[in-house]
């Protein structure tokens, strides 16, 4: 019975920006914790437009939903460009502290694969976001 409560809450309507806080959503746990910090950077990636309120039903929607159910839903909603936005943001996130941990690396390679991006067809992005998180080189 309380199931029905469940369904309802983490209801969630898939366009593209809720996608693109739901993907950073599963990036920022997939080490198992999600920092206060990461949550900042999460709504200053969604823009001045995001409020609290849906923030909080991603969250909820993360909580409830398997990334690989996610990927099948949001698979036939989101266009090709809008799918590597998503990806390139999650990357972003993920090397945002210097690296990648390794469950990030998992999920990312997961959603990269089931919306039909190749390792070698992220690799030149990949490479971008490494030297632009590289702040090593302006100390040199």
């Amino acid at each position: 019975m309380f199931g029905l409560f469940k369904s309802q809450s983490a209801a969630l309507d898939l366009t593209p920006r809720n996608c693109l806080a739901v993907g950073l959503l599963y990036c920022m746990g997939a080490d198992g914790e999600m920092d206060e910090e990461e949550i900042g950077h999460l709504v200053s990636v969604l823009g001045r437009g995001a409020t609290r309120q849906q923030v909080d039903a991603a969250v909820r929607y993360v909580r409830a939903t398997q990334p690989a159910q996610f990927l099948a839903d949001s698979s036939p909603q989101l266009r090709p460009d809008q799918r590597l936005c998503i990806l390139l943001n999650m990357i972003d996130s993920a090397m945002s502290d210097g690296e990648a941990e390794r469950e990030e690396q998992q999920l990312i390679m997961q959603f990269a694969q089931a919306w039909g991006l190749s390792e070698s067809e992220m690799t030149p992005y990949f490479k971008a976001l490494v030297a632009k998180n590289d702040r090593a080189v302006l100390d040199r």
